[in-house]
């Protein structure tokens, strides 16, 4: 099974039913405490009459993010402060770069970088 960290675009988007996004429900997801965050928000605000499930579904699959790849997140974050990308995606995106995995995403900040599985 392949291991992906999917990022909160990702995940929102496979909760709408993209079919873009079907290759991927297989695989091993990987989430840490700012995407959940993201995700929370984001299924609140909406007023998602899944919230519940979707949080019980995918906080299962959190792990603890290195407090050196946060840092370097923010370096990384800082660097692109003319991009309309979020803290919670540049923590994604590195803790992924350290893991050995690709970041699964469909935001197009992220679309020409090393490392990512792009999907719109």
């Amino acid at each position: 099974m392949t291991k992906y960290y999917f990022d909160a675009y990702a995940i929102i988007e496979i909760t709408k039913g993209n079919l873009n996004y079907e290759p991927y429900l297989d695989s091993e997801i990987i989430i840490n405490n700012f995407t959940f965050s993201e995700l929370c928000y984001a299924w609140f605000r909406d007023k998602n009459p899944e919230a519940d499930n979707y949080i019980k579904r995918y906080s299962k699959h959190i792990v603890s993010v290195n407090p050196e790849w946060i840092e370097e997140a923010i370096k990384f974050r800082l660097e692109w402060k003319d991009r309309n990308v979020s803290v919670p995606d540049c923590i994604g995106y590195i803790m992924a770069k350290r893991l050995g995995i690709k970041f699964l995403t469909g935001d197009k900040e992220f679309k020409d970088l090393d490392n990512v599985e792009f999907v719109k």
